[in-house]
C-alpha cells in the first residue's frame, strides 16, 4: 500500500467494485465515496449486498473486481488491520462488547493504558476512566457511571460507546453496520444522533440499514444496493424520501417514480 494521500480526496472511494464467491456473483460494479465529515447510507434489503460490501470496505475480503482508495490511493487491504492503519474501523452488530466489564474497561478492551515496568506494570485505571468519561462527553453521552457493568446499558448506549471508542482510537471514517435495525423508536433516536454528532465532528461515516426513514433522518448521500447492484447513489437534494423508499421496495412503486429518478440520473451525466 503505497503513494501520498491526497487531502482533498474522499476518505474512502470504490469504483466498479464487486465480488463473486466461485460462479455466484454476491455483488457487482458498485461505486460511492465518502469524505469527512459526511454521512454515506447504503441502503438495501437482505440479500441486497450491504454485508458483502461491508466486508470489502473493512479489509475483511478482497473485491473481484473494481479499484478500491483511501485518502485519493488505490488500494489492496489484506486484512482489517490495514484498513484500521489508514483510520478506517466498523463497528458491528455485536459490538463486541463484555455485558460483565465496565464501561471503561469495554472502551479500552485491547488497548489498555498501563504505566510502570516489567513486574511493576499495571493498569491505569484513572487515566481510562477519565479518558472514557471525556470522550463520551464529547459525544453528548452522559452515563451515571463508567464504571457500572455495560451490559445495563441501553442498546443505543452501547452503540454510542462503540461509536465513541473507533474515534477516540484515531478513526477517521467509522462504518456502522445496521446499528438500529435491534432498537425501538427512542434508542434508534439517540443513535441517529450520535451518528450526526460525530459527522459533525468531521468523522466519516458510511450507516449500512434497510430502513429509509433512518437513512433520511442523518445522511447526506445514499447509495441503494439490490441484489448485488447498485441502483444508483444520490446526494440529499437529488432524491426524495419517497424516492428512496419506492427504489427499496421496486415493482409498481418505483414506477411510479420514475420521473423523479430519470432527474436524479440526469444530474450525474456529465453531458
Amino acid at each position: 500500500m503505497t503513494g501520498a494521500a491526497d487531502a482533498g480526496a474522499p476518505l474512502l472511494e470504490v469504483r466498479g467494485v464487486g465480488k463473486s464467491y466461485g460462479s455466484v456473483s454476491a455483488l457487482r460494479g458498485v461505486t460511492a465515496s465518502v469524505a469527512a465529515g459526511e454521512v454515506l447510507c447504503v441502503l438495501g434489503d437482505n440479500g441486497a449486498g450491504k454485508s458483502t460490501l461491508i466486508k470489502i470496505l473493512a479489509g475483511a475480503h478482497a473485491p473481484t473486481e473494481g479499484t478500491l482508495l483511501a485518502h485519493g490511493v488505490e488500494r489492496q487491504f489484506a486484512s482489517p488491520r490495514d484498513a484500521l492503519a489508514l483510520g478506517i474501523a466498523t463497528v458491528y452488530q455485536d459490538l463486541a462488547l463484555v455485558p460483565l466489564l465496565p464501561v471503561w474497561r469495554n472502551f479500552f478492551l485491547g488497548a489498555e493504558i498501563t504505566v510502570g515496568r516489567g513486574p511493576f506494570r499495571r493498569l491505569d485505571v484513572a487515566a481510562m476512566r477519565r479518558a472514557t468519561r471525556d470522550d463520551l462527553a464529547l459525544m453528548g453521552i452522559t452515563l451515571r457511571d463508567v464504571d457500572q457493568p455495560i451490559g445495563t446499558l441501553s442498546g443505543g448506549e452501547r452503540q454510542a460507546v462503540a461509536i465513541a471508542r473507533a474515534v477516540h482510537f484515531g478513526a477517521g471514517l467509522v462504518i456502522l453496520d445496521e446499528p438500529t435495525s435491534a432498537l425501538g423508536v427512542s434508542q434508534a433516536a439517540l443513535v441517529l444522533r450520535y451518528i450526526a454528532r460525530a459527522r459533525d465532528r468531521g468523522i466519516g461515516i458510511v450507516f449500512i440499514t434497510h430502513n429509509p426513514h433512518h437513512a433520511w433522518a442523518v445522511g447526506d448521500r445514499f447509495l441503494v444496493l439490490r441484489r448485488g447492484t447498485s441502483l444508483g447513489e444520490f446526494g440529499r437534494d437529488e432524491i426524495s424520501l419517497e424516492a428512496l423508499t419506492g427504489l427499496m421496495a421496486g415493482g409498481a412503486e418505483l414506477d411510479a417514480l420514475g420521473p423523479e429518478l430519470d432527474r436524479a440520473a440526469s444530474a450525474h451525466d456529465p453531458a
